[in-house]
């Protein structure tokens, strides 16, 4: 999740925060990384540069930034995170593979 600054001061994105979810180990998705600034520029970029989709939701990220750094997303961020990585599945490449058989 990622919130931008007014793009007329640095362009730079004020939040960011990574999650990650192993439906195993825990039962909601955790939060593995969080910055602000530069640091939350690179984590962007990182994201991007492994192919891991990247949702603007400035409400979203803020609320996440919240969240110490590997505990789970609260129960009343649930129904958020979830129609966020709903969207992202249903527009993966692998989910578009698997409509066009």
């Amino acid at each position: 999740m990622a919130d931008r600054e007014d793009a007329g001061k640095t362009g730079e994105r004020s939040v960011a925060v990574a999650l990650a979810y192993d439906h195993e180990a825990r039962a909601a998705p955790q939060v593995v990384a969080k910055g602000r600034g530069a640091v939350a520029e690179r984590i962007i970029e990182n994201a991007r540069a492994h192919g891991v989709h990247v949702e603007e939701n400035p409400v979203l990220a803020e609320a996440l930034s919240a969240v110490e750094l590997d505990d789970t997303i609260p129960r009343d961020l649930y129904r958020a995170v979830a129609e966020v990585i709903g969207f992202v599945l249903r527009h993966s490449p692998a989910a578009k593979h698997h409509r066009e058989q």
